[in-house]
């Protein structure tokens, strides 16, 4: 791995230099910031020692991906939700046009 390829990141102020794609600096450097604040979290809980920290945190983390999850896949397919709001449009439209025969004089 050369310079190019890694970046340095800080967790609980101990630096670490992890490889990194070429365009995905940001987004490494984004990742390491959430995951500090979060180690902080349980650090500051009173839980002792760095491998239990890194440990409490990879399962708060790991519960929270699988709730977003979760809450992702009972959400609605954007095909349903498609054709749900073509009913609507379709009853809207059909509502429209009782109303405009409802209120157009009728000739004998």
């Amino acid at each position: 791995m050369n310079e190019s390829d890694s970046v340095v990141v800080h967790l609980l102020d101990k630096e670490y230099r992890v490889a990194c794609p070429a365009g995905e600096r940001d987004n490494l450097l984004r990742a390491a910031r959430y995951l500090d604040k979060q180690m902080r979290e349980v650090r500051d809980a009173n839980v002792i020692g760095l491998e239990r920290i890194a440990v409490m945190t990879a399962i708060n983390l790991a519960h929270e991906l699988l709730q977003t999850s979760t809450a992702l896949e009972s959400a609605p397919s954007s095909d349903r939700l498609e054709r749900l709001l073509n009913k609507v449009d379709a009853e809207i439209s059909a509502q429209q046009t009782h109303r405009a025969a409802m209120n157009t004089p009728h000739s004998l």
